[in-house]
Order: C-alpha cells, then sequence, then structure tokens
C-alpha cells in the first residue's frame, strides 16, 4: 500500500527539522577522514549517534563496520539501508570551514553525507517504530573506494543481521556536479559498471640499444597491444553493450640505448553487463599472448576481478522513483540515459537481494552542477541541504516496502 501523504510529508518536516544535527554530524566526520577498512574514529562518531535509539547494534570482526537493527511493532520481513564510510587519498583544497585534519585524506566522494544521512534516516524511522512492521537493517560500511567492504561485511552476516535473509536493499550516492540541483537520479537494470584491473607483462630478452635484432624488444610488441586494444573493443564487443578498456601505465626500460626484457601494461577495464564481464579476460588474454607469440615473444596476463556490475531492480527503482516523486515532486526524479562507467561496491548487495541505488544532487546552491568539481575532486563540496533528502528517500523505502510486504 502507498504511503499517505501525511506520512510523506512527516517524513520531510522530520528530515528537515533535524537537519541542524545532522549537518553537524555530517561536519565532525569530514573533520576526520579515514580510509580503507579499519575507520575507528569514524566507527565511534557513528556509536555515538544511533546510541539512543535503541537498535540492536554490533560491529565488524574483519573490519570496523557498525550494523543497527531496528525492530519495528509488528512482525514482518527486513530490509537494508546502507552508507559507506571510508573517505580518499586526496589532499583537501575545497575552502570548507570544516575542512579535513588529516593531512593527505579527504571525504572526497561525500561518504560523509552518506553515513550522517544513514543515521538521520535510522532516526526518522525509530520514531516510527510502532508503525513499521517488520525490521530495517543499517549498514555502516568501511572500504568502498575498491577494499571490496560490502563483500566483507555480507561475508560477516550483515544480510541475515535481522534473524532473516533482507528481502531489499537501498542506497544513495551523493553528486557535487552533474545531477542538478534538489533531484535524485537513477536507472532501471545497469546502473554502474564492473571494474576490472589487469597486468599484462611483455617477455622479451634484452639488448643493446644499436642491435635491436639481437634483442627480442618487448616495447613495440607492448604498443601494438595498447592499440590492438582498442580495436578488440570495437570489433569483438557490441556497440550497444560497451566495453572501456584504458592503459594507465606502461613501464619499460631505464634508459635510451637499453632495450629492456620485459614491458608492462596497466589496464583499466570497465563492462555494463554479465555478459562482456564473462568475455573480456579470455578475449584480452587470447590477443596479448599471440600478438606477443607473431614476434617471438611471450605475455602473461594477471586479470583481477573488481566491483561487479551494479544493477537495479526493475520493480524497486520503480518504487524509488514513485516515492521521490511524491516526497518532492515531479520534477525531482530524473531517469539516467545511461549507466556511470564508475564502480561501486554496493553491487556486492544487489547480487544478493534485489532493491536500488540512486544519486542525490548535493551541487551547493549558486553553483552549476554542469561545471562543478565532481566526486574525488580536491575542490569537490557537498550542500548539507541533501542530508534532507536522502535520509527521507530512505526512510521512505523502508516503509513502503515492509508496508507492501503487510498488505500481502
Amino acid at each position: 500500500m502507498p504511503l499517505s501523504e501525511n506520512v510523506l510529508a512527516g517524513l520531510r518536516a522530520d528530515a528537515a527539522a533535524q537537519l541542524p544535527q545532522i549537518a553537524e554530524l555530517r561536519h565532525a566526520l569530514h573533520r576526520v577522514p579515514e580510509i580503507g577498512l579499519d575507520l575507528p574514529l569514524t566507527q565511534q562518531l557513528v556509536l555515538d549517534a544511533l546510541a539512543d535509539l535503541g537498535l540492536e547494534v554490533s560491529t565488524g570482526t574483519a573490519l570496523s563496520s557498525v550494523t543497527a537493527v531496528l525492530h519495528g511493532g509488528n512482525p514482518g520481513p527486513a530490509v537494508l539501508l546502507r552508507g559507506d564510510m571510508d573517505a580518499l587519498p586526496v589532499t583537501e583544497d575545497s575552502g570548507e570551514e570544516f575542512t579535513s585534519e588529516h593531512v593527505g585524506i579527504m571525504h572526497a566522494c561525500g561518504h560523509d553525507l552518506h553515513v550522517a544521512g544513514l543515521v538521520a534516516a535510522a532516526r526518522l524511522l525509530a520514531a516510527r517504530r510502532d508503525e513499521i512492521a517488520g525490521s530495517v537493517v543499517f549498514m555502516f560500511q568501511p572500504g568502498e573506494e575498491g577494499d571490496g567492504g560490502a563483500e566483507q561485511m555480507i561475508a560477516e552476516g550483515v544480510l541475515d543481521a535481522a534473524g532473516e535473509r533482507v528481502v531489499a536493499a537501498y542506497g544513495v550516492h551523493v553528486a557535487s556536479a552533474l545531477v542538478p540541483t534538489g533531484a535524485v537520479a537513477g536507472r532501471a537494470g545497469t546502473a554502474m559498471a564492473a571494474a576490472d584491473t589487469v597486468r599484462i607483462t611483455v617477455h622479451g630478452e634484452g639488448g643493446h640499444g644499436s642491435a635491436p635484432h639481437r634483442a627480442l624488444d618487448p616495447v613495440p610488441v607492448a604498443a601494438e597491444i595498447v592499440l590492438a586494444i582498442q580495436s578488440l573493443v570495437t570489433r569483438r564487443f557490441d556497440a550497444f553493450d560497451p566495453v572501456v578498456v584504458t592503459v594507465g601505465a606502461i613501464l619499460a626500460g631505464t634508459t635510451n640505448n637499453v632495450i629492456p626484457s620485459s614491458a608492462e601494461l596497466q589496464i583499466t577495464v570497465r563492462t555494463f553487463s554479465r555478459a562482456t564481464w564473462e568475455a573480456a579476460p579470455g578475449l584480452l588474454t587470447t590477443l596479448s599472448e599471440n600478438i606477443a607469440a607473431a614476434h617471438g615473444l611471450t605475455a602473461t596476463v594477471d586479470y583481477q576481478r573488481g566491483y561487479p556490475v551494479t544493477v537495479n531492480d526493475a520493480d524497486e527503482l520503480d518504487r524509488t522513483a514513485r516515492l521521490t516523486r511524491e516526497l518532492f515532486g515531479e520534477q525531482a526524479w530524473l531517469t539516467m540515459p545511461q549507466p556511470l562507467a564508475g564502480a561501486e561496491d554496493f553491487s556486492y548487495v544487489l547480487e544478493q537481494v534485489p532493491g536500488s541505488f540512486v544519486f542525490v544532487s548535493a551541487t551547493p546552491a549558486g553553483v552549476d552542477s554542469r561545471t562543478a568539481p565532481y566526486n574525488h575532486s580536491a575542490q569537490a563540496r557537498f550542500s548539507d541541504d541533501a542530508l534532507a533528502i536522502g535520509p527521507a528517500l530512505l526512510a521512505a523505502l523502508a516503509l513502503d516496502r515492509l508496508g507492501d510486504a503487510a498488505v500481502r
């Protein structure tokens, strides 16, 4: 059963009313950013913020995660809401009054808003505990920026923290640019790419630069592989199911007149479907090995899987779009025309249960979202106003999904 206008209005009003307190928490988090899986300062701020809500709180074993469970006044299934907590190795140059106090570390991707926003959603739902038929799991996750914290939290049981497997999962990500101010953006199906890393080493025989015929030079072979990969992308993959391959580093040699014995390529591969994700390693390996062999050299390919494709369930994305419009007006929802080529480890959760992952504008007032510094920039700035949007939407998603289950 859809949420009534009274419920929606209450969520909007309560989210706005607690904005100053939640913004203060966000600023505290922003001042003490931490990287990776071990975030003791961040974890303690979260534990303190949740202390008076009457939740079942536990912390991780292999990582400094926080899992909090809210049991409603009536029995029912469980849903999950997620916020990631880690920062980036970026020296802040945003000009914010609450700038990072940790040299070389910054919340440049807005995860401080995610944490504060999830606390805000927990407060909204705790105030409505008696109306909830079921449970809500709040997933405060370290290690999104490359460390796979979501996968580790799943291994430690976050999806079953309420006593049974959650039936749906929801997450939001703030954007300092691109998404127009006040808007929420998302799409059904693939929302973000899978990201893999590849290291290709071409093995030759070193020699003198004056006599390349007496060596097996790996450098031109590596260069040929670089160019051939670009043809592979356009000739072996469907143009409507694209693959993005970027050679970010070419490492070979020590000086101008010495032919090195090996050359190395460091590559990122972005795919947008399970089919291309599965096909890419074999095609890249065959290409590299055969080009090297054609020149009398060998190549080894170390293909490392990263985060999988982030896929939104169509029904849950429809629910998210509907609630966004009902909460904030028709203009607030934007359907993304294509996925983002970035990757996100909430994908591990969405592989297990249906859900949605959407983007909330956090471009500061008066700044053009088309030209503002984007996430991961040292100049990125995020508006506290997003903390009145994301939490209300997350709380509404939990109430709406559990309400559906209660009706059935």
